[in-house]
Order: structure tokens, then C-alpha cells, then sequence
């Protein structure tokens, strides 16, 4: 029982190393993709593959579904293969070596190579509201943010490589990234700052964007005013009458 308990509390130690914030993003979605070595012929792929369609009109490829994992499968005459809607890097290789035994099957010279995770969608909510003008003017060189067009904050980490979408209500989406370690360690820098902006806690004068991201001392779009956000890297300043 002590050892068990012991390897409990290590457990627990480790993810709050790994997740500080105490919010583990969930993964949505990855897309893979794989080369089946060989070319393919897409009617016949549609005609005797279950669950499987291809209409040349509309696209370029075949397309194949399968229930465990649910993934979907775009099939090219290339013998290119992407596949859509895992959970997991495990579940999306296990659905890629799926599709390719059902191609298999079907008599033609399947080899499974260069697998590889493309993209990753994770989400998670902060459970806070943000205020996503005050972060959208500190940190202008690394967002950008139009509520007119799209009511979400498009934020960019230079490192890791990963896009998010920040909403107002605390929902956060990753994407773009290569593996989950990737989303997690882009949640853990976005986090404090988040948390700096949220509202009704006091606007920072000046705020360093997350260690992903490049320093500058590029000037801000517009001249701070009095009671707004400082830009980034900026002293602070104040109106003289």
C-alpha cells in the first residue's frame, strides 16, 4: 500500500511539473498522413472498401471511414493517404494501418511509410474571462485580433510553432503544432498572460510576451493613451496638462 501511495503522489508530481496551470488542453483532433508505396485505383477503392466513396467531381480523393478508432481516411491515386479525427498519436497510427490493410486487401502493393503527425487541435477553457483588447494591443507584433471579422484573438508562439485562438469567454484553441507536448507547452506560456489580462484584474503597464516568442523593440500601431495597456517593451507614460 506505501508503495502504491508512493507511486500515486509521484504521478501527481509529475503533472504538476508538467502542467503548473493545473489545465491539461484536450486533444480534438490530429491529422496524419502516410505513403502506401504504390498507385492506386480510386473506383475500385470505392467499389469494394466498406464505408468508402469517390466522386471525382467534387474531390480528388477516396474517401474511407472507420468506427475504432472513428477516423476518416482522403485516399489519393498517388497512394498518398490522410487521416483525419484521432484522439491520440496512437489512435492515428492504428487508424492509418487500418486503411491501409483495407487497401491491401484489395490486391494492391501496400507499403507503410513515412507516417507522420501533421497537425495537432487541442482546446481548454480557463475558466475566466479575458480581456482580449487590453492583450491584442500589448502584445500587437504576435496577435492579431478584428472582432468585426472573427470574434476570436489569433495569437502565434514562435516556439513552440503553434497558433491559438483566444475567445473572450476563456476558451482557448491550439493548433498547428506536431505533437501534444507541443500543446502543452504552448498552454503553459500563454497561461500567465492570460491570466494577467483577465477581467477585472488591473491592466499591466507593460507586459513581456511568452518565452516563445522573440523580443523587440518594435513601437506599438498606435501612441499609448492614459489608463490603456502599455505596448510591449514601453515605459510607462502619463498626460501632462
Amino acid at each position: 500500500m506505501a508503495e502504491m501511495a508512493s507511486a500515486s503522489q509521484a504521478d501527481d508530481d509529475a503533472t504538476r511539473n508538467r502542467h503548473p496551470s493545473g489545465i491539461i488542453p484536450t486533444l480534438q483532433n490530429l491529422v496524419a498522413t502516410v505513403n502506401l508505396d504504390c498507385k492506386l485505383t480510386l473506383q475500385t477503392i470505392a467499389a469494394k472498401a466498406r464505408n468508402a466513396e469517390y466522386n471525382p467531381r467534387r474531390f480528388a480523393a477516396a474517401i474511407v471511414r472507420i468506427r475504432d478508432p472513428k477516423t476518416t481516411a482522403l485516399i489519393f491515386a498517388s497512394g498518398k493517404m490522410v487521416v483525419t479525427g484521432a484522439k491520440s498519436e496512437d489512435d492515428a497510427r492504428t487508424a492509418a494501418r487500418k486503411f491501409a490493410k483495407i487497401v491491401l486487401r484489395l490486391d494492391f502493393p501496400v507499403h507503410f511509410k513515412d507516417f507522420k503527425i501533421q497537425n495537432v487541435v487541442g482546446s481548454c477553457d480557463v475558466k475566466f474571462p479575458i480581456r482580449l483588447e487590453g492583450l491584442a494591443f500589448s502584445h500587437n507584433l504576435f496577435c492579431s485580433y478584428e472582432p468585426e471579422l472573427f470574434p476570436g484573438l489569433i495569437y502565434r508562439l514562435k516556439s513552440p510553432k503553434v497558433v491559438m485562438l483566444i475567445f473572450v469567454s476563456g476558451k482557448v484553441v491550439l493548433t498547428g503544432a506536431k505533437s501534444k507536448e507541443d500543446i502543452y507547452a504552448a498552454f503553459e506560456q500563454i497561461y500567465p498572460v492570460l491570466t494577467t489580462f483577465r477581467k477585472g484584474a488591473q491592466a499591466p503597464a507593460a507586459l513581456p510576451p511568452p518565452a516563445g516568442t522573440p523580443a523587440t523593440s518594435q513601437a506599438p500601431r498606435e501612441a499609448p493613451q492614459l489608463g490603456a495597456p502599455q505596448a510591449l517593451g514601453q515605459p510607462a507614460t502619463s498626460l501632462r496638462s
